[in-house]
C-alpha cells in the first residue's frame, strides 16, 4: 500500500496504474487553473515515489517515471516513454512514443523528442538565447530531437537546435547547430566526426 498519494480530481488514469509513496498527480499551476483541467495517464503505468504529474498533461500507456520525476503541465506524451530519476519535463513539451530519457536531464519548455529518441542521463536542453534577458520569456525557443536520435550523457543543447533523425550526439558535446540526420557529432562546440552508419553497431 503506497504511503499518501495523492490524485487530484478530473484525473483520468487506468485502474491499473502502479504508483509509489508520496506521489501526486494532477497538480494545479496555481489558482488561476480551470477546475476542468484535465490529467490523462494511459494503462499501465509506473509512477515512481516522490514523482510529481501536473494537471493538463496527457501521458500514453505504459509510461514509467522514476523517483522524483517532474512532469509540468501542458505536455503530451506517447505511449511506451520512460523517465529517468530525478528528470524535469517542463511545460508544452512533447514526447514520442518509446522516447527514452535517463535519470537527471532537464527538458525546458517548447521542447520536441520525436518517436523512438533516446537520450543519456544528465543531458542538458535549453531555450533562452539570452537567459535573464528582459525579454528572454518571450523569446524561448525549444530543441527538437528527431526520431531514432541518440544524445549521450552530459550533452548540452542549446536553444532552437534540430538533432537530425538517427544522429549521435557525443557524450560532454556542446551542441550549438543543427545536426544532419544520420551525423555523428562530439565536442565543444560540437562538430561532424562521421556517420552513424560508419558504426557497426547501429547497422540494421
Amino acid at each position: 500500500m503506497s504511503e499518501w498519494v495523492r490524485v487530484y480530481p478530473n484525473v483520468e488514469m487506468a485502474g491499473d496504474a502502479r504508483l509509489g509513496d508520496f506521489v501526486v498527480i494532477g497538480l494545479p499551476r496555481d489558482d488561476a487553473d480551470p477546475p476542468s483541467l484535465r490529467t490523462v495517464i494511459g494503462a499501465g503505468a509506473v509512477i515512481r515515489s516522490h514523482a510529481v504529474i501536473y494537471a493538463g498533461s496527457s501521458i500514453g500507456a505504459r509510461f514509467h517515471a522514476g523517483h522524483g520525476t517532474l512532469v509540468r503541465h501542458d505536455c503530451t506524451i506517447g505511449d511506451n516513454v520512460s523517465l529517468g530519476s530525478h528528470t524535469e519535463i517542463a511545460f508544452r513539451v512533447s514526447l514520442g512514443d518509446g522516447v527514452r530519457i535517463h535519470s537527471g536531464v532537464f527538458v525546458p519548455e517548447f521542447c520536441i523528442i520525436e518517436t523512438g529518441a533516446w537520450v543519456g542521463p544528465r543531458v542538458v536542453l535549453t531555450n533562452a538565447k539570452y537567459p535573464a534577458s528582459p525579454a528572454a520569456k518571450d523569446n524561448l525557443t525549444g530543441v527538437v530531437i528527431r526520431e531514432g536520435a541518440r544524445i549521450g550523457a552530459n550533452a548540452t543543447l542549446l536553444p532552437g537546435v534540430v538533432i537530425g533523425r538517427n544522429a549521435l550526439v557525443g557524450a560532454g558535446a556542446v551542441v550549438t547547430r543543427d545536426v544532419p540526420e544520420g551525423a555523428v557529432v562530439h565536442g565543444n562546440p560540437a562538430r561532424v566526426a562521421g556517420q552513424v552508419s560508419d558504426f557497426g553497431a547501429y547497422a540494421d
